[in-house]
């Protein structure tokens, strides 16, 4: 990968993770209280709703970083070596974990009697797609162990 691409990468994702953070700090609190005096009935679901949703984008960030390591590693072309998997797996890790949230989410809302049928849907959409990119991950990481593997054969005839 050339050089300019994996600085214009990190530079997007530098920007998309000060955008989750202004998120975590000033919208979602934000949010909350606003929804909690316009709907006294969701008074109850405002702590749990900021803990879920900050975790939640935390996953993302988290993920984010990783993809960063990843990117450097591209550019000093160590990406077959062992330090990548710890990366892939602390990536897939987290869209589990972002996964569990969307469903915790869903079943606090239900619980509450607020899930209406489109609420259920984003939720069961979230699940779908958390659980679709986790395999997707998982796959990928298969691959990647495919080509370390073939890299350290290459090497070896080299």
């Amino acid at each position: 990968m050339q050089r300019p691409t994996l600085i214009v990468l990190k530079a997007l994702i530098a920007v998309m993770l000060l955008l989750l953070l202004s998120c975590q700090l000033f919208l979602v609190p934000g949010t909350a209280q606003n929804l909690a005096a316009d709907y006294p009935e969701l008074a109850g679901l405002q702590v749990p709703g900021i803990v879920i949703a900050v975790l939640f984008l935390a996953c993302v960030e988290v993920v984010m970083l990783c993809v960063w390591r990843l990117l450097s590693m591209v550019g000093e072309q160590s990406i077959f070596g062992s330090d990548a998997f710890r990366w892939v797996d602390l990536i897939l890790a987290s869209i589990i974990a972002a996964t569990l949230l969307i469903a915790v989410a869903g079943v606090l809302l239900f619980a509450a009697g607020v899930a209406n049928p489109s609420v259920q849907l984003l939720c069961a959409l979230g699940i779908v797609v958390g659980s679709g990119l986790a395999l997707l991950v998982g796959v990928m990481r298969g691959l990647l162990t495919n080509a370390a593997q073939l890299q350290h054969d290459l090497s070896e005839v080299v």
